[in-house]
């Protein structure tokens, strides 16, 4: 036995030197992050790990007004199961601005900051709209090499940023999570994330179809911070976080601390309520409070499918129809959900550790489905009453 532990041990060492020395060295990042803590992949409160940028919150702070009905509601039993089999750490819903219902699990509150992961993405785009707004940007067909000029492939000079928001980049990327092996996860770890996103040439001729790649999103990022000479949390804050009331200051992890660039792809750790003030945005049409907050045109077309043959993507958002109304929503990793019902006012945000991966409805997952069947059934029934 003792020679059994003996070997095991020189060919960890062995292992681990050689993971040193190759391109995979990130891979001891993860380990003792993400790996040794019990975990297979990136987790809500994996933010502790990293280093952060903060996202300050509002000197105007403005919380949400509570709904006359208020917690009222019965839950639903296959909701309520459902919070359990898939872990939820929040539920929330929003019926015409007001909190109607709200619940938090598993040691969580209204002050805990959670891994929004691709949710993100959504904002991210909203900060594109901005920029053009603000003239940083021409428009969505400004290319990326005016801001990024050593872009590399054999399509490099042809990809604009709206490529980039609607997952038509034609970037080099694979798109796994669970391999530590994958560019997704060197991403995650890698002490300079402009130099891995560099690396991966346009090799595929953009604007032609929807292929969803975190990487654009992370390319897009270095767009709006060359552009804007800020760094992608000031921006946040400045055009977003202010202006929206956002209560409670928000993390967004960085690369290292020597190269300080957000993972513009994921990774705003923040609340369900400062979560959903971008779903409120979007459904207002960019106006907060009676004020312009984001141009109504960029929202509009951010909504709609870019490609007919993918009606589920349109800028930075996810489209879909539940019982034949539209819906949009940003979705994250894990089933981190802020989904919207515009025509019935009517938002849910979801939080939580797990996700239905394999059950679909259309292009809605099976816990989407379930999340949303709830707030109607339980906005209805106080309706009624």
């Amino acid at each position: 036995m003792k020679k059994f532990f003996a070997y095991l041990g020189f060919l960890l060492v062995i292992v681990f030197s050689l993971l040193y020395i190759s391109k995979y060295d990130y891979i001891l990042k993860g380990i003792t992050k993400i790996y040794l803590k019990g975990h297979t992949t990136a987790y809500l409160s994996d933010y502790q790990a990293f280093s952060n940028h903060t996202v300050s919150a509002s000197l105007n702070p403005q919380p949400w007004p509570i709904h006359e009905s208020y917690n009222k509601a019965n839950v639903p039993n296959e909701l309520a199961d459902y919070h359990k089999e898939k872990k939820t750490v929040a539920f929330l819903i929003f019926k015409n601005d007001s909190i109607f219902h709200e619940k938090y699990y598993e040691g969580y509150g209204l002050d805990s900051k959670s891994n929004s992961f691709s949710m993100v993405k959504s904002m991210v785009s909203a900060m594109l709209g901005k920029a053009i707004e603000e003239g940083y940007i021409k428009s969505l067909d400004q290319l990326v090499q005016d801001f990024i000029p050593e872009l590399k492939g054999p399509y490099a000079s042809q990809v604009t940023v709206g490529d980039l928001s609607s997952m038509a980049s034609g970037l080099k990327w694979t798109e796994k999570y669970y391999s530590p092996f994958s560019v997704t996860s060197a991403s995650y770890f890698v002490d300079d994330l402009n130099g891995l996103i560099l690396d991966q040439p346009i090799d595929i001729m953009p604007a032609k179809a929807f292929n969803y790649k975190s990487g654009a999103t992370q390319l897009l990022g270095l767009v709006i911070k060359n552009a804007t000479k800020k760094s992608l949390s000031d921006y946040l804050t400045e055009k977003f976080w202010q202006p929206l009331g956002a209560e409670h200051d928000a993390v967004w992890q960085i690369d290292s601390d020597e190269k300080e660039m957000e993972k513009a792809y994921c990774c705003l750790a923040s609340n369900a309520r400062d979560f959903a003030r971008f779903g409120k945005l979007y459904k207002d049409h960019g106006r907060w409070n009676g004020k312009q907050i984001l141009d109504s045109t960029f929202i509009a077309k951010s909504l709609k499918p870019r490609f007919e043959e993918s009606p589920e993507y349109g800028y930075g958002w996810w489209l879909n129809e539940f019982e034949g109304e539209k819906i949009f929503m940003m979705r994250g990793h894990l089933g981190q959900y802020v989904i919207v019902l515009p025509e019935k006012n009517l938002m849910v945000v979801r939080l939580g550790h797990l996700n239905d991966e394999i059950n679909n409805v259309g292009f809605l997952k099976k816990d989407i489905f379930i999340y949303l069947k709830a707030a109607l059934e339980m906005t209805q029934d106080v309706t009624q009453n």
